[in-house]
């Protein structure tokens, strides 16, 4: 296997036939009742209990998803909640991933200069080497606030590129009220997204960063919902991976979103979460599978893959 995050990626996608990932943002209420009913995992207000259930569900969605898509991403946010015990599963969960032949992104949108930034970096990207610790993982890459700047970016990039592993800077937003900040122009027209990405791409095309496929392990997370502002992005940075949520839930079409591919089919990780999580909660999955809630996990992923594939022909 590729020692190098981007290269990875390639090798990841061409595997599976798609640049379709993952995204688990689980949230108690609603777990399949098949998990929330069960006699360990029925009360919501049982930290342990909830926790349980959390883990019983994501674990068994990594497992239908693993064989489709090449990789996932986790949100910490939906983990970080039940305190110390949420952070354990979120942990196991990478583990889980990563055994499976998932690459995993952690979705943790840290961000700071200086010290902290360097604490951040080695929290979610270094692998531990305390006693007691060698089966924790970390993950392979993690995204970012870059609003500091390059003083915010660099030492999550070092430690990424230290590590093989890799760092996506979030540059432009994917809800509707985003625009009004990034969007924002100076006198030159600049918006101020395009100069955050200008930032990254001065980081991301430095020579320590490529790997043998060209690409950098310092990527873009740009929202498949703007395609119109900010597909420029593509045809500025080559090099860049672009991690693209939207895609599903958020409205984002398949075309919106495969803007971001360079011609070789490379370059854009596009990102599904609730449409495919929460499958059974779709009155088109509940008629053709009932209860039997992993099948629509299944075949939401596998529909989700075809869009792409259609869209991309």
């Amino acid at each position: 296997m590729a020692n190098h995050f981007a290269d990875r990626l390639c090798e990841a996608i061409k595997t599976k036939n798609t640049p379709l990932i993952v995204g688990l943002d689980p949230v108690y209420g609603r777990l399949p009742e098949a998990i929330r009913s069960h006699r360990d995992m029925n009360d919501e207000k049982d930290i342990a209990a909830s926790v349980d259930a959390i883990f019983d569900f994501c674990a068994k969605t990594l497992k239908i998803v693993a064989p489709l898509v090449p990789a996932v991403k986790i949100n910490i946010a939906y983990f970080e909640r039940y305190l110390w015990e949420g952070l354990e599963t979120y942990y196991a969960l990478v583990s889980e991933a990563e055994a499976l032949g998932l690459e995993v992104i952690g979705d943790v949108k840290r961000g700071d200069i200086g010290h902290t930034a360097q604490a951040y970096a080695q929290a979610h990207l270094e692998n531990p080497e305390f006693e007691g610790m060698e089966d924790i993982i970390t993950p392979d890459a993690i995204t970012i606030n870059g609003f500091a700047g390059a003083d915010g970016i660099v030492p999550f990039a070092d430690m990424a590129t230290e590590q093989g592993k890799g760092v996506f800077i979030w540059v432009r937003a994917s809800n509707l009220t985003a625009a009004s900040v990034q969007d924002f122009a100076d006198a030159a027209g600049v918006k101020m997204y395009e100069k955050l990405a200008a930032v990254v791409g001065e980081i991301a095309n430095q020579n320590k960063r490529l790997g043998a496929s060209g690409y950098s392990n310092v990527g873009m997370v740009v929202g498949g919902t703007s395609p119109d502002e900010t597909s420029v992005l593509r045809q500025r940075y080559p090099k860049c991976w672009f991690l693209v949520p939207g895609f599903g839930s958020q409205g984002a079409g398949a075309a919106d979103c495969l803007r971001f591919c360079n011609k070789d089919g490379m370059g854009a990780l596009i990102n599904a979460s609730r449409s495919i999580i929460y499958a059974f909660d779709n009155p088109k999955y509940k008629e053709q599978f009932g209860d039997n809630w992993e099948k629509c996990i299944e075949q939401a992923a596998i529909d989700a893959k075809m869009e792409l594939a259609k869209a991309k022909s």
